[in-house]
């Protein structure tokens, strides 16, 4: 038998299910004990933390992510070209729920996690995440802000509820739905359903999601970024993309950490909006990584890694499953040729697969063999095993906004100092490179672009988020910084990546404020102020041209991104920001200029 949580709102609020069924609140250690009885593939690793699989899905499915847009949605955020947000209708909604709800009450064990979102007091959100896997509970308990008995006992009705039916596939004939899986957000209901994708990411980034629609309501700006505080009360933010080094700048030793992904800025200042962090373990390394090395242990969730059988010691390098499939469907069609073959009835029991046999065609769901593991292998903790953490993770005004892009065509300088409407450009942008695989022969960097560096999960048109952090910047007195992490010298494949020793020297000298009173010349196309010199920092390297030896190919490369930059940039042309399109017309004009 379950212990039952004493909260009464919870068995009020779902009145199907039974007092017997539902587990509220429980933590670390009876976790574990569930996820190991009850979870095959779960296990505890050498330094204690609980290792499990996510199931087919290994990352998140943006394609498959669904908003309802009624009157309100409609008219408020963002739709059409670029947007991340996929329609979905009101009805669709309820039979996703509905189909969600009876299969959670049909559980033995549903789990109830009550938890806060934001570490601000006055703008905090109460949501409670119902799902069916301890793994699940166990990862939302450290990833939102966890309540004391005392808030806990007066938590009352949530702000935003989770239905995470994620074992059980959708209905892939009903109305809007393009495969069997489907994570659909309700915002006039405060309520996601997730329905055909165990992997937990996708409860993290939901809610995410939905504080980009709550929070500017408020005048309180959502932010993909990292942050961090120095000793005298200056706050930095680090936006990037994956590989741009925002992880690794952002924690500092001789900072506090803030937070590693998810903020707000209000009146008051910087929150964390999170209460855990959600760490990448592909090659980790104490050496490396030493603090995220040293979180794993017990109370982490590790997901997806490869363990040795008999030490259960992780081996983060091990990339021998990785990449074989990514998508639920692929699995499926992988399983049914298996079926065909007769070699299923041949798999180890320790992984059963199970088939759906409501659908007319098999659905194959809950249990993934090993093999089929993908290469997003992740921890998630909470901010309490960083040691550095400031707790409450909150602090005081931005001073630095620094942007980070790996520019792996090597024609953006170390650092920049950016203008207003340069830092409203590149946000909007939100630029990096991605270096080609070599087995298709392209050999060239790809550039790619995220608005406000996570379009992911913005819910409002970027232009809207880009106007409030131009406004709290100039009210507050924020300097804005463009960081290459990418290469110098040429493009990959002929220049070198930039040493992390200069990156950190240049975002030492942001910190210490010693670049604001450097000297600076200005570099043509991007228009880009840069310093002349930087201590530790070869000053040859400051102004990419000088690094390059083909200098009519620099300038055939600087071009060529400028125009890839004005190409994404045509998205956003039409959008007035601010009282009136003065503010638009200094964006475009701080773009690329040829």
């Amino acid at each position: 038998m379950f212990r039952v949580g004493s909260n009464p709102s919870v068995r009020k609020y779902y009145v199907n299910l039974s007092d017997n069924l539902v587990s509220t609140n429980i933590f670390g250690t009876e976790l574990y004990e569930q996820a190991i009885k009850y979870e095959k593939g779960s296990f505890i690793t050498s330094t204690g933390a609980l290792a499990t699989l996510s199931g087919a899905k290994t990352g998140r499915a943006p394609r498959d992510k669904r908003v309802v847009k009624d009157k309100t949605t409609e008219d408020e955020l963002w739709w059409g070209k670029g947007s991340p947000n996929i329609e979905m209708d009101e009805h669709t909604f309820l039979v996703n729920r509905e189909r969600a709800v009876d299969y959670l009450n049909s559980l033995d064990k549903v789990y109830v996690n009550d938890q806060f979102l934001n570490w601000d007091p006055e703008h905090r959100i109460k949501v409670r995440i119902v799902s069916a896997r301890a793994y699940h509970s166990l990862f939302m308990h450290n990833m939102c802000i966890r309540p004391t008995p005392e808030e806990m006992e007066d938590f009352g009705t949530p702000d935003f509820t989770i239905y995470n039916a994620g074992q059980f596939p959708c209905n892939r004939y009903t109305h809007y739905m393009t495969s069997s899986t489907s994570i659909d957000l309700n915002l006039a209901r405060r309520e996601m359903v997730i329905l055909g994708t165990q992997y937990a990411g996708e409860m993290k980034k939901g809610l995410f999601s939905v504080m980009h629609y709550l929070m500017p309501k408020r005048q309180i700006l959502s932010l993909h970024s990292g942050c961090n505080m120095g000793k005298d009360g200056d706050v930095a933010l680090f936006f990037g993309l994956s590989g741009t080094g925002k992880t690794t700048l952002s924690t500092d030793h001789n900072r506090y950490l803030i937070g590693d992904d998810e903020h707000c800025w209000s009146e008051n200042g910087v929150s964390n909006i999170e209460g855990g962090c959600y760490a990448k373990c592909i090659d980790l390394s104490k050496e490396k990584e030493p603090d995220i090395w040293n979180a794993i242990k017990f109370g982490t969730v590790v997901e997806n890694v490869v363990f040795d059988e008999h030490t259960r010691e992780i081996d983060y390098s091990d990339k021998s499953v990785t990449g074989k499939i990514t998508s639920f469907e692929a699995f499926e069609d992988v399983c049914a040729d298996m079926l065909r073959k007769t070699i299923v009835r041949n798999c180890d029991p320790n992984y059963p697969i199970m088939y759906n046999s409501l659908c007319s065609k098999l659905t194959w769901i809950v249990w993934i063999l090993p093999v089929f593991v993908s290469e997003n292998t992740r921890a998630a903790y909470p901010i309490e095993y960083i040691p550095n953490a400031k707790l409450p993770c909150v602090g005081p005004h931005p001073k630095n906004v620094i942007l980070l892009a790996c520019d792996a065509f090597g024609v953006l300088p170390p650092v920049s100092k950016l203008s207003l409407a340069q830092t409203m450009y590149h946000f909007i942008s939100g630029y990096t490179a991605l270096v080609a695989g070599t087995e298709d022969g392209v050999k060239e960097p790809q550039a790619t672009f995220s608005a406000c560096f996570g379009a992911a999960f913005i819910m409002l048109h970027p232009t809207k988020y880009a106007a409030m952090l131009a406004e709290k910047m100039q009210k507050h007195g924020a300097t804005g910084w463009l960081v290459n992490t990418g290469w110098s010298g040429g493009s990959f494949g002929s220049g070198n990546r930039i040493k992390l020793a200069y990156t950190r020297k240049i975002i030492d000298g942001i910190h210490s404020g010693t670049l604001l009173n450097a000297n600076y010349t200005k570099t043509g196309v991007f228009g880009l102020e840069i310093p002349t010199e930087i201590e530790g920092v070869p000053s040859e390297i400051l102004d990419p041209i000088n690094t390059w030896s083909d200098k009519n190919g620099y300038n055939d490369t600087l071009l060529k991104l400028g125009g890839l930059f004005k190409k994404n940039f045509q998205t956003f042309t039409n959008y007035t920001i601010g009282k009136d399109n003065m503010l638009t017309e200094e964006i475009l004009a701080a773009g690329p200029i040829f």
